[in-house]
């Protein structure tokens, strides 16, 4: 399996995002230039230039003609893909942690930071058609009490929002009225990513707390643990195998001090759903695994590090035919 190494980052990588047909390939960096890729040959294709300061976080519409990111900048912005031009940029009072394009691509979500004596707050608001209707107008804005929100998405046809907590909380709120429905404490310490299984039955979360969860999107309940020995920043669901992606590694400023990139475990690990099992590790990053995807079609992943890196996988043949006894055996 040999990697296509992207490097058009010079600080840590915050986010990497395939489009809906795979074809292109988004990431982020605290380095303020999100950047857009041929996924299948790792061609950089353009930057989106505007931002000052670290981007934390990026979305892209259904159709792939625009990017939402989210900055600590105190901005949110929107981008027209094919051409880096910016449509509009929301202007907040502290960082915007995560965005998100509602189903339909005509609503969005983005989360400010609590900070500054500011709380931690959803903003849904409108995206509009002709960017030149766009305006600063907010459809709803939900105030979170407690510890902030470090990662957010949308729920089934935007009938709710779920977030994670620095506290290791998922909350799932009414996004028509802003109530908050359920909350359960799961993890015990902060989410660092969450994603989402086929039909938004489950999602799957990594957390500070060296596990990963697979959880009930209806009852929050825990349907699978997956559990390591580091702190586990992203996590990811095959779309066509029974299997998870998590990514790691211990907090880059211990690496020097407690040891080279072979303790730090800079690997992408991989877990077989149902049994829990750890089945086979990537290695090749140079500090922890910051972030994490699968294609749409399954046949590759790619993963964003510490080291400023992307690595896109291509799997090889024998990936796809492998399985455990119990799978192959006929009922």
């Amino acid at each position: 399996m040999r990697p296509i190494l992207l490097h058009g980052h010079t600080r840590s990588l915050t986010k990497v995002k395939y489009n809906r047909d795979g074809d292109l390939l988004f990431t982020t960096s605290k380095d303020s230039k999100p950047n857009v890729w041929l996924s299948h040959n790792g061609e950089r294709l353009g930057s989106y230039d505007g931002h000052n300061g670290a981007v934390w976080d990026l979305d892209v519409s259904y159709d792939s003609t625009r990017l939402l990111t989210a900055s600590a900048d105190n901005t949110c912005r929107l981008w027209n893909v094919q051409t880096g031009k910016e449509l509009y940029q929301w202007k907040t009072r502290t960082a915007v942690r995560a965005v998100a394009f509602g189903q339909g691509d005509n609503i969005a979500l983005y989360v400010t930071d609590a900070t500054m004596g500011q709380p931690s707050t959803i903003w849904v608001v409108p995206v509009e058609e002709d960017p030149d209707n766009q305006t600063e107008e907010f459809i709803r804005r939900i105030i979170i009490t407690g510890p902030k929100a470090t990662v957010a998405s949308w729920g089934d046809l935007n009938k709710t929002i779920y977030t994670g907590h620095e506290d290791g909380t998922i909350t799932i709120w009414d996004a028509e009225t802003g109530d908050r429905i359920k909350h359960v404490k799961n993890h015990e310490q902060a989410i660092s990513d969450m994603q989402w299984g086929p039909d938004y039955g489950y999602f799957i979360t990594a957390s500070k707390d060296h596990t990963s969860k697979i959880f009930d999107a209806k009852t929050l309940r825990v349907m699978k643990t997956y559990a390591t020995e580091r702190p586990v920043n992203s996590a990811a669901l095959s779309p066509i195998r029974p299997h998870i992606a998590l990514g790691g590694g211990q907090e880059a400023m211990n690496v020097t001090t407690q040891g080279g990139a072979k303790q730090g475990k800079f690997e992408t690990r991989f877990f077989h759903l149902p049994f829990e099992e750890e089945i086979g590790r990537v290695k090749g990053h140079f500090g922890p695994i910051n972030t994490l995807a699968f294609a749409p079609d399954g046949k590759s992943f790619a993963s964003g590090a510490e080291d400023g890196f992307v690595r896109i996988h291509h799997f090889d043949a024998d990936y796809f035919d492998f399985k455990y006894e119990e799978e192959t055996a006929e009922l």
